[in-house]
């Protein structure tokens, strides 16, 4: 499983989501398949984290999306 940060230059935005096939899911987000990310294409990920289930995805999600997804990058990055 794993929880990933994507990031749109068209619309400066993030999106969080997770997903068990990272690729795949990517695929869908950049063919305009995924209703809230079809207007900032094409997507990147910028960062991507496995965990061990889904209820640890879920809260690494929420924990993320609670932060905001620039500033957790920032986090983990060390920057300040």
């Amino acid at each position: 499983m794993f929880v990933y940060i994507l990031f749109s230059e068209k619309s400066s935005r993030y999106y969080v989501g997770q997903t068990t096939d990272i690729i795949e899911r990517l695929k869908r987000h950049n063919s305009g398949r995924v209703k809230s990310t079809k207007h900032g294409l094409p997507w990147k990920i910028v960062l991507c984290m496995e965990v061990l289930n889904r209820s640890e995805a879920v809260l690494l999600e929420s924990k993320i999306k609670k932060r905001g997804a620039k500033r957790y990058i920032d986090d983990h990055r060390g920057v300040a």
